[in-house]
């Protein structure tokens, strides 16, 4: 059953409707929406805050870039929160996107996407998903999972939606791919898949429409955006910094990095020789603790960049079978490390020195935050977790099955869904898991489109398989 909505009628008679009256059987669903997925920066009296939050809005205050902290999102913040006068309008927007997309992934899915039926929805993901604590964070993360629906809709779905539709997705996802490198990777990988599926609709003669270019003209698009805005503003040839260090990071944490320099050290030109038997054993203490090797290198400067871009390569090419087994082992971690609240129970002191020092106006409600009075707390996550986290791995786990019944029943729409959502979960964990390292944050941001197709798939049953064209 199609149905409209506050921003895009189902139909030409849809049209005609006074905006009045759709308005009013709207906003009372916005604002019930805007609830659930704000309920946490409600509770904390503040948008929530994590450690890299500190580094995009100073990269905008600074004019500068940070390691790892995307100068696009500092932008976005900035813009949202109308020059930094109040950090609840990133949040609100955020939120506001998530529902837009879900929303039209319900009426391009033919099922009801209605004032209470998007309500229904998005209070069932705030109840078993940690969606609401990264709507009202500030930082990139909820752009991830969205950057992903964006391609579904528009890859499988375009010819269902509005010009204006098309473009508003277009410009989401943009921002998203500009906002983090995890997330331009990952839509390099939807690009793939989009391909796969395209082929394979036309070889078995699938009744569905799928659109590669308007994926791959993103991913181009960010792919000479970001660093021809980087040599004219920061005269920095090349994406956001900080990538060598992450990888080399990731080959700390498997024990490769300590391998290698045990094998071919000394070695001309590579300064970690002198070093090795300082070098911790986790990606984290490599890249942060104030003890690590990797601050006599030089830290995040371009120098010691280049010398661990070099050791990247070299100890991939010395060691590449235990480099693709360490792969496979952390991207399975990664799908199932989904717990809530990674990171958001610590002291975010960087963060606090950026909102409190360099933006005076917002010190006091920052400060006032039960996050920062220390009520977020490890026992309130664990209390969450019980919830979140099998709700996640079942989420996850139904996926294929979502895909073999929707093909047994011919119901491709449904069918596609799944497999395009399970391929970039697996893509997200592979990307951040064997490319970082593991950390439950960077999968539970993704997991709930799972849950998601799983509430649409309830939803969805009884209706008959089509055998024609799907239903935009």
């Amino acid at each position: 059953m199609k149905t409209d909505g506050p921003f895009c009628p189902a139909d030409a008679g849809a049209e005609a409707r006074p905006v009045r009256s759709s308005l009013v059987r709207w906003l009372p669903a916005l604002a019930a929406i805007l609830a659930l997925l704000l309920a946490p920066a409600l509770w904390n009296g503040y948008a929530v805050v994590f450690h890299d939050t500190g580094g995009y809005v100073g990269s905008v205050l600074e004019w500068q870039l940070f390691p790892g902290r995307s100068f696009f999102y500092g932008l976005f913040l900035w813009l949202t929160s109308l020059g930094w006068l109040n950090f609840w309008g990133p949040a609100v927007a955020q939120s506001l996107l998530a529902a837009w997309t879900i929303h039209l992934l319900l009426r391009c899915h033919g099922l009801a996407a209605g004032p209470l039926a998007l309500t229904l929805h998005c209070a069932g993901l705030a109840l078993v998903t940690g969606i609401s604590w990264y709507t009202s964070q500030l930082m990139p993360d909820i752009l991830v999972p969205l950057v992903v629906l964006a391609y579904l809709l528009l890859g499988l779905h375009g010819q269902a939606l509005r010009r204006w539709e098309r473009a508003a997705l277009a410009a989401m996802a943009l921002l998203g791919l500009l906002s983090h490198m995890s997330c331009l990777a990952l839509a390099i990988g939807l690009v793939g898949v989009t391909l796969i599926l395209r082929l394979m609709a036309r070889w078995r003669h699938w009744p569905v429409q799928v659109r590669v270019w308007p994926g791959a003209a993103l991913a181009v698009a960010a792919l000479l955006l970001m660093p021809t805005v980087h040599v004219l503003l920061f005269q920095h040839p090349g994406f956001t910094p900080g990538g060598s260090a992450f990888l080399y990071g990731r080959l700390v944490q498997d024990g490769l990095a300590h391998r290698w320099l045990a094998d071919h050290c000394p070695s001309d030109g590579v300064r970690l020789c002198a070093l090795q038997q300082r070098l911790p054993h986790t990606a984290d203490e490599f890249l942060w603790a104030d003890s690590s090797p990797f601050r006599d290198l030089g830290g995040w400067e371009l120098q010691s960049q280049e010398e661990l871009g070099r050791l990247v390569r070299a100890t991939v090419a010395a060691y590449p079978a235990a480099f693709a087994w360490n792969s496979l082992r952390f991207t399975a971690a990664q799908l199932v490390k989904v717990a809530t609240g990674d990171g958001l129970d610590e002291h975010h002191l960087a963060t606090r020195g950026v909102l409190t020092g360099a933006l005076p106006q917002s010190a006091r409600p920052y400060t006032e935050a039960r996050q920062q009075q220390g009520q977020v707390t490890r026992s309130l996550f664990r209390t969450l977790n019980r919830v979140h986290v099998p709700v996640a791995w079942l989420a996850t786990g139904l996926l294929p099955l979502l895909l073999v019944l929707g093909v047994r029943a011919r119901r491709f729409d449904s069918a596609l869904l799944a497999f395009f959502l399970l391929t970039a979960l697996v893509g997200n964990a592979f990307i951040c898991g064997a490319l970082s390292n593991p950390h439950d944050r960077y999968q539970s941001r993704v997991v709930w489109i799972a849950v998601l197709a799983v509430g649409m798939a309830l939803a969805d049953r009884g209706r008959p398989g089509e055998g024609e064209k799907v239903k935009g």
